[in-house]
């Protein structure tokens, strides 16, 4: 299905729309969003009051919204909004959904059963959570968020570069260590009470959205509570549309994105993985002079290789592409000829990656 960019345009961009998240998801264009993010109730069950040691009262969730009469209404819910969202999508969009052990993994097996492809599962390690008060079990110290395609095969975004630089050059993992909102942060009502009870941080969000859109995508939060999901996305550049049928949280969403600034283009660039890169043959170097043909390249080893008129290599043992002889001369099933490959200039030992590269930014700047 291909995106309708006229429906685009029809859509309530960096709006918070009032009503049941069904009916809203309804009435927009299909196949319009890029990214959905979506905290639902968590249908936490609880029994009567929570009290610390102090035997003052917790505030926990114990909202009308949060309450559901049984799993099977639960799991109702669940189906209708999954649905509705995964129409919404476009065909290489992606949804997040976070949740606690009551109610993640009945998320899980409604995502699989509406088509969705689960991508990985993320566990957001709290590093200042709740105490257990009772002391009856673990402190629950992490939540788990489910990261799905719209469907096997999609060519979702995934940004792995910059989530890489985010963690200090170190591939980012699944298990991400991260304060709960607490401070200047925690939004609070003219009581001094939480404005939510179930406000999520912005660092939790500025890492999804940058590992998995895009400047100038639409994001889609569904249950846009006290409006983290709007505030980032406004932050870095993205268009956003909540859905919040309270007034009283839509009012605070309000005022806090009101008072987010948007960043910079140049703030917005982030580092890009090489497959994103435009492709550059080997042979369009020799086309356009930058090696000539029966120039000697070489490896580290002081292995040799003569460039052909046609952008290939031949050695004394073996000829093809510059990644076929470097596997060959290796021994090994592939190589990557690009990092493999030197030639000589003013007696320096060159790279031939940095001729590709000169290429590109070639191609950026036109």
């Amino acid at each position: 299905m291909k995106t309708d960019t006229k429906a685009e345009l029809r859509l309530p961009l960096n709006q918070i729309l009032s009503g049941d998240c069904v009916e809203m998801m309804n009435s927009l264009p299909e196949a319009s969003i890029d990214l959905i993010f979506a905290d639902p109730p968590y249908n936490l069950q609880l029994k009567g009051e929570l009290h610390r040691p102090d035997n003052s009262r917790v505030d926990a969730v114990d909202d009308a919204w949060d309450q559901f009469s049984s799993f099977a209404a639960y799991d109702a819910f669940t189906q209708d909004w999954l649905r509705a969202a995964r129409r919404l999508l476009k065909p290489n969009g992606a949804i997040w959904v976070i949740g606690s052990y009551h109610n993640i993994f009945r998320v899980g097996a409604a995502l699989q059963d509406a088509g969705y492809w689960i991508l990985n599962d993320v566990v957001w390690r709290k590093s200042n959570p709740m105490p257990n008060f009772r002391g009856k079990r673990f402190t629950n110290a992490h939540e788990t968020m489910i990261w799905a395609s719209k469907s096997e095969g999609a060519k979702y975004t995934f940004n792995y570069e910059a989530l890489k630089a985010l963690n200090e050059g170190t591939q980012m993992r699944s298990d991400w260590v991260l304060p709960i909102c607490s401070g200047h942060e925690r939004l609070k009502d003219e009581k001094g009470d939480k404005a939510h009870p179930t406000q999520k941080p912005q660092s939790l969000l500025h890492r999804v959205l940058v590992g998995s859109s895009n400047p100038g995508d639409v994001v889609l939060d569904p249950f846009f509570g006290s409006g983290t999901t709007g505030a980032v996305a406004k932050m870095l550049g993205r268009d956003f549309i909540g859905i919040e049928r309270d007034a009283t949280y839509r009012s605070v969403a309000e005022k806090r994105i009101g008072k987010t600034r948007r960043l910079d283009a140049e703030a917005l660039e982030v580092s890009t993985s090489k497959r994103a890169e435009p492709r550059v043959p080997f042979g369009q170097l020799v086309e356009r002079g930058l090696l000539r043909p029966g120039e000697v390249l070489m490896n580290t080893r002081g292995q040799t290789a003569k460039v052909r008129a046609d952008g290939t290599l031949i050695s004394d043992e073996t000829k093809g592409s510059i990644h076929q002889v470097g596997a060959a001369l290796e021994g090994a099933p592939s190589c990557n000829g690009w990092t493999y490959w030197h030639f000589k200039r003013d007696g320096q030992s060159i790279p031939i990656d940095l001729l590709r590269q000169q290429i590109r930014a070639e191609m950026r700047a036109n």
